[in-house]
């Protein structure tokens, strides 16, 4: 799994509600949109990283520094190795203008960051139990 966020609050968040819903898979964490394409193409300073090795899903925010999230879900799109990776747009954004984007640009789910802790937990339960063991991942 790719966490891409910025916000360190979030990201504990986050992570804190993968584990206590125990969905253990493997975290990468990337904290702006520059860094989750590095990781995912396998340059800059993740250049030489096992490319066979991609994440389940991607928890991509889209308020982020350097490259924001709906550029990053583009470049995602238009490379054949990364097109069918699985996108969950996890923001705090409440613009339509961003949710109608997202899916333009491709992405598998839209879903709001809940500010009441339970139901983030919960949602990131649902979030994890779907995409990393109900889903079938494309070859």
């Amino acid at each position: 799994m790719l966490l891409v966020e910025d916000n360190s609050d979030d990201e504990v968040l986050t992570l804190h509600a993968l584990q206590e819903n125990n969905i253990l898979n493997k975290v990468v964490v990337a904290r702006d949109g520059a860094e989750a394409l590095d990781y995912l193409f396998g340059t800059g300073p993740h250049a030489g990283r096992d490319l066979s090795e991609m994440p389940t899903v991607t928890l991509l925010d889209l308020k982020l520094p350097k490259i924001d999230g709906l550029e990053v879900l583009r470049r995602l799109r238009a490379n054949d190795r990364t097109r069918f990776l699985p996108v969950v747009i996890l923001t705090t954004s409440q613009e339509d203008e961003d949710l109608i984007a997202s899916f333009n640009l491709g992405a598998n789910s839209y879903v709001h960051k809940p500010v009441d802790m339970n139901q983030f937990v919960t949602a990131v339960r649902q979030l994890g139990l779907f995409w990393l063991i109900v889903n079938d991942a494309p070859p």
